[in-house]
């Protein structure tokens, strides 16, 4: 009896908590569920209204701002609170069609007929300001602020990158996105999204059967402010970037510039460009696909993404290994029969028998070609695949043949081949003349713009780097990034660059193959290249860096199917690019309108 009335007891006390377990949860899906409209007691609701941070800034190295944010308003609806309307009136508010207000309503709807979701994003504020004194007659709809990218100057497009809309794998990959949040597509806007986005905030607003704003819910107790999104700070320099691209206007290729001593990017042009507020607004996707379908793939990054064989800029870095190896000294000196020249000709006479600084001034292949072979014939190797390993594992220490990892999106590895991809391709039977084309830098070498850079910013260090990046600091400029802190190594002793640099200067100088980009005042140390193109005409290469001591910019310069030497269009534009940098305007007027109003697109 006693223990039939303990568990009656024991069922009843179950019950009244199971019925307070009940309330509870009502009272707090009451008052704090997020995601739909909920009914008061004085037939208002509550609305959760998000509050969108506004975006990180970007800066260049002098403070400028590169990317900048404007306020626009999005159109939100939650489909079940939609009443009759006007819909005629509607749409001519909006300047769409019932087409299309059914298309956004009914992609609204397949998302959650309960939440608040994108109806029709980026009213200006004129379009809002008129909007908001009539919003009230329709039922379901509010407007909500958020920012959109504005850039203050039309230059490093690529770069910078853009941001649109979430996609369905976005919202898949990530929890924090929902449907209408905007998210970096590329660039630095995508690499450094968790950066820039900031983190949402969110308000309750109490609001009466007509929409109406009526005040804040409980006193804002439940809201959350918004964290803007960190700065960015890049080495960028933005009156380099807009000279490069001038310069390269109605030109095919790129301009790398980069300061040797930090790593950090002053200057990464690809061209053709295009203007980065073309892929912002309502007119994104018409301007995207206008800009897919261009035939001169203005969003393909060539400085980063295109790859060339070095051409004879890659006899430095060979000349760097025959002395580190010990197969050549300054001394070695090699005899050169001109343009009869076998197995490898020369692309003209001069005195002959050269010596490696006179070598790199005449750029002369059959110099490289024996320098090659006594670094493949070494007698320190067993055979020629372990001397070929040892100057593959030098040469891939200048940062060739891999990508940087840095903040560089959609970077391209180039090609360094292995001594197990020849083994491959001659089944095992090959020697220095099977890959003699490498020493000259063609063949299966293939380098990209900005791994050219690099290798000059090596050079103009003697022997050490920091990996290339675009961005030097986050949040505050002290900061630094990884990359900027990161210093490698080359497998060369620093003493073998000094006759590397001297040959270099000579390039540019009087009787050199790159007088074109000498500076008056100014030690300018470089090389040209004239890069094979089995697809037309040749491409014109040079690498330079300057002042010789204490260097500030290393730069590589690609101009694709210029159809002349290296010294012809690429040096002078990498001149005029470090005569802009070191004096902030041209002097030289009349070199500077020969490449402005050259047009090698059509040449």
């Amino acid at each position: 009896m006693k223990s039939n009335f303990s568990k009656r007891k024991y069922v009843i006390i179950s019950i009244f908590l199971v019925i307070g377990l009940v309330y509870i949860a009502r009272l707090f899906y009451i008052q704090v569920y997020e995601d739909k409209y909920i009914l008061s007691a004085q037939n208002n609701v509550v609305r959760k209204q998000v509050i969108y941070p506004s975006r990180g800034l970007i800066y260049d190295r002098k403070g400028y701002v590169l990317v900048a944010n404007d306020v626009v308003y999005d159109l939100l609806i939650i489909p079940n609170q939609l009443k009759s309307i006007d819909t005629t009136r509607f749409c001519e508010l909006l300047s769409i069609t019932k087409e299309q207000f059914q298309e956004f309503y009914t992609k609204a709807r397949q998302y959650s007929p309960y939440k608040a979701s994108l109806f029709m994003g980026q009213l200006p504020k004129e379009e809002f300001a008129y909007l908001q004194e009539v919003l009230y007659e329709f039922p379901g709809f509010f407007v909500q602020k958020r920012t959109l990218r504005r850039y203050p100057f039309s230059v490093a497009a690529l770069n910078l990158g853009d941001v649109g809309e979430v996609n369905r794998s976005d919202l898949q990959r990530n929890s924090y996105y929902a449907l209408g949040d905007y998210i970096g597509k590329n660039g630095l806007e995508k690499y450094y999204e968790d950066e820039l986005r900031g983190k949402k905030g969110a308000e309750y607003i109490l609001v009466d059967v007509f929409n109406r704003e009526k005040g804040s819910y409980k006193d804002g107790h439940f809201d959350t402010l918004a964290i803007q999104g960190k700065n960015l700070y890049t080495g960028l320099d933005l009156e380099l970037q807009a000279y490069g691209e001038k310069l390269m206007h109605n030109k095919i290729g790129s301009i790398v510039a980069i300061e040797p001593a930090s790593g950090e990017i002053l200057s990464l042009v690809s061209s053709p460009t295009f203007n980065p507020a073309m892929l912002v607004g309502r007119s994104r996707g018409e301007n995207f696909n206008l800009l897919v379908n261009d035939s001169l793939k203005p969003l393909y990054n060539r400085a980063l993404m295109a790859t060339y064989p070095p051409g004879s800029t890659f006899k430095l870095i060979n000349a760097l290994v025959g002395l580190q190896e010990n197969a050549i000294n300054p001394k070695t000196q090699f005899s050169c029969n001109g343009p009869e020249t076998l197995p490898i000709r020369c692309s003209h006479n001069h005195d002959t028998p050269l010596s490696l600084v006179y070598g790199i001034q005449e750029s002369c292949n059959p110099y490289f070609w024996e320098a090659f072979r006594s670094i493949l014939s070494n007698s320190k190797y067993k055979n020629t695949h372990e001397a070929y390993d040892g100057w593959f594992k030098i040469v891939k220490s200048f940062g060739l043949g891999e990508k940087f990892n840095t903040d560089l999106m959609y970077e391209s590895s180039g090609n360094l081949p292995t001594s197990n991809y020849y083994d491959e391709v001659y089944r095992g039977r090959w020697n220095s003349m099977t890959v003699r084309s490498l020493s000259i830098g063609q063949g299966e070498l293939l380098t990209t713009p900005i791994q050219l850079a690099n290798m000059v910013a090596i050079l103009a260090n003697r022997g050490f780097y920091y990996p290339p990046h675009l961005v030097r600091a986050i949040d505050e400029p002290e900061n630094l990034t990884q990359s900027a802190l990161t210093k490698n190594q080359v497998l060369v002793d620093s003493i073998h660059f000094e006759k590397i640099i001297e040959g270099m200067e000579r390039v540019t100088q009087m009787y050199g193959t790159a007088w074109r980009a000498s500076l008056d005042s100014i030690a300018v140390c470089g090389k040209t290249g004239t890069v094979q193109n089995p697809h037309g005409k040749d491409h014109s290469v040079f690498i330079a860096f300057a002042p010789k001591e204490n260097p500030k910019i290393a730069i590589a310069v690609v101009v694709e199917n210029a159809g002349d030497y290296g010294g012809t269009w690429a040096a002078p534009i990498a001149s005029l690019m470090m005569e802009n940098y070191f004096y902030g305007e041209i002097k030289r007027k009349k070199k500077e309108k020969r490449i402005l109003e050259s047009d090698l697109i059509l040449h």
